[in-house]
């Protein structure tokens, strides 16, 4: 059984929502319960498990006050209607508009050699990797001017950091913004924010000022940054006035079916756009997988839904639902297709219109000509019923084979790990009777040349009261199960995290 690939040490850092209720209060979706960070470090065939709350602002004060006194993506908090006329006045002005939680519970990130609990707002919060204590909170908008980022960056071969952000309101026109963080940009003595050293690789105007696109993830090649404008839209108007209407954040996100996608390919060298008009029938995307560049095309996977209502199913209450129930109440799921869209980069504008101008014999995506200059995508679907892609990171931005995924079927909460073969068109499973998986992580053997030379990591949690939570080990050749470590405590249903080899979190 070969553990070298953990065996060398490293830690998994994972975030997610760890706490739903503060005094007799309590949050409506799992996506605003506060965020509880974990590790598991590898060292001489053992694993260590810690687990600690982000010390947020946000947490300091629901604490504070023995309820839950800022609002969260599906929770509004409003005043205490004890608190006289002046005082609940300001309360409203103050959110005309909103300063967002800083309850980064999304995932882990980096920058230079930071680490940062991120959510999707302007807020992030360093974190200590080794000790998992609170090291302090950073502000976007001190550094670049956006109000909105995702928690889904890209790292290069150099270990700069690549990210996007949405510049909303107070930053002159809006804008969807793409930035680049150095990999020297931390401070040796620990002082200073690596996000002083940002860089503005360029910004793209909102196709309408009122509703820009809602993204959690983008793609990016050796030479270019992939952004979907997908028809899943914020409602700014709504934003502005959720407060005053009694409608969450969450609530001003809608999907507009009737309109369509568009993909951006931007140079992340110069910052240019390639001036055609790229399009793709209405869908709505999370999470890319990955992309990469192939004789003269831009190949980007990503999960794709038909409509948005996955965030609905991960309110508590559904989720709370008898198995039966929840099926029966979301047999309308649109499940998550794995799917492929190819963009032609030498287009020949002397081509037949209606013409497929993919020429890659791999897949049958297409690339359309139409009669106005642009092109009409349509994807090739790999893969059904799979969320929380992974792949090596060795092989982000390139050609690549395997990815792995948490299974989605009849709940939101994944019951099973995949691996699936590009080139095959095949997927291997692991699972095992009332166990839940988070998210997969890949670590690759030391010196590894196969894609899947390495181990699949991924914390299960069990409905079973006589199954502990344990960290499960797989070989990411055959799926096979390697080792497995007990954790002798109440572990949480985690989103996303990041593996630090030995040498980088020292």
């Amino acid at each position: 059984m070969d553990l070298k690939p953990i065996n060398s040490g490293g830690t998994l850092l994972r975030n997610g929502p760890g706490l739903f209720s503060v005094g007799n209060s309590e949050y409506n979706h799992w996506f605003d319960g506060l965020s509880l960070i974990h590790s598991f470090t590898f060292s001489n065939g053992e694993v260590t498990y810690r687990s600690k709350f982000l010390k947020s602002d946000t947490y300091k004060r629901n604490i504070k006050a023995n309820k839950i006194v800022v609002s969260e993506f599906g929770t509004m908090i409003y005043p205490d209607p004890c608190k006289n006329i002046f005082s609940r006045a300001f309360t409203h002005l103050q959110n005309v508009i909103s300063d967002f939680t800083d309850n980064n519970l999304i995932n882990i990130i980096r920058y230079g050699q930071d680490y940062y609990a991120s959510s999707e707002v302007n807020y992030i919060n360093q974190i200590d990797p080794n000790t998992l204590e609170t090291i302090g909170r950073k502000n976007y908008r001190n550094h670049i001017a956006l109000n909105l980022a995702t928690a889904h960056p890209h790292y290069d071969e150099e270990g700069n950091t690549y990210n996007m952000g949405t510049a909303i309101i107070g930053f002159g026109q809006p804008k969807y913004m793409i930035f680049k963080v150095p990999a020297d940009a931390s401070d040796k003595n620990h002082k200073k924010s690596a996000l002083r050293k940002v860089q503005q690789i360029c910004s793209v105007p909102f196709r309408s000022s009122l509703f820009p696109s809602y993204f959690h993830s983008f793609g990016m090649t050796e030479n270019y940054i992939v952004f979907v404008e997908q028809p899943f839209k914020l409602d700014i108007v709504k934003l502005a006035t959720a407060y005053f209407r009694g409608v969450n954040w969450g609530g001003c996100l809608k999907f507009d079916q009737d309109d369509m996608t568009f993909f951006h390919i931007i140079n992340r060298k110069t910052g240019k756009e390639i001036s055609t008009c790229f399009h793709a029938d209405a869908l709505v995307v999370f999470h890319h997988i990955n992309a990469y560049e192939d004789d003269g095309h831009v190949v980007f996977d990503l999960i794709s839904y038909k409509d948005s209502n996955l965030y609905n199913m991960f309110y508590l209450e559904n989720i709370k639902k008898e198995t039966s129930n929840f099926i029966q109440s979301h047999k309308s799921f649109s499940p998550p297709s794995c799917q492929r869209f190819v963009i032609p980069l030498n287009i020949n504008k002397e081509s037949p219109r209606g013409s497929n101008l993919v020429t890659l014999t791999d897949t049958t995506a297409q690339a359309i000509l139409q009669e106005d200059g642009s092109i009409y995508c349509q994807p090739d679907t790999l893969f059904i019923g799979l969320e929380l892609p992974g792949i090596n990171y060795k092989f982000n931005a390139k050609k690549y084979r395997y990815f792995y995924g948490s299974r989605l079927e009849w709940s939101p909460h994944p019951n099973k790990i995949a691996k699936f073969d590009i080139v095959e068109r095949k997927h291997v499973e692991w699972v095992q009777k009332d166990c839940y998986p988070s998210e997969p992580v890949f670590v690759a053997s030391p010196g590894a040349v196969e894609e899947d030379d390495g181990v699949i990591l991924s914390s299960i949690v069990s409905a079973d009261p006589s199954i502990s939570p344990f960290m499960l080990v797989l070989d990411a050749k055959t799926f096979k199960e390697i080792a497995r470590a007990s954790i002798p405590t109440t572990v949480h249903m985690d989103l996303h995290g990041l593996f630090i080899p030995a040498a980088d979190s020292s």
